[in-house]
């Protein structure tokens, strides 16, 4: 099921990148940033990690930490979209702009 998965934000990159105990890179989520949010723009995982998590890791830790440092999300991507159809603890983090279905 799950992998052991490490999250860092790389603001030099714009990107969250999931790494594993290995140091190897299992997929990142791309994003822009403004002084009060953050847009989601992209959600990558290598296919070898696939099917372990890796998505869901990487868009709880980017949500924890825009909460973390006061800031909104605006979610462009797909894939969080749906991951955030089924965890509504989130759902006070989206900007009210955002094209997101989420709040459906």
């Amino acid at each position: 099921m799950s992998t052991d998965i490490t999250v860092i934000r790389d603001p030099d990159r714009l990107r969250y990148v999931a790494v594993d105990g290995e140091r190897r890179v299992a997929g990142f989520i791309d994003y822009q940033e403004s002084s009060a949010m953050l847009a989601l723009t992209h959600t990558e995982v290598d296919p070898a990690f696939e099917g372990r998590g890796v998505g869901s890791a990487l868009a709880r830790a980017a949500l924890d930490d825009i909460r973390e440092r006061g800031l909104k999300a605006r979610v462009i991507c797909p894939f969080i979209t749906g991951w955030l159809r089924h965890h509504s603890e989130y759902r006070d983090l989206l900007d009210d702009a955002a094209p997101s279905k989420a709040s459906e």
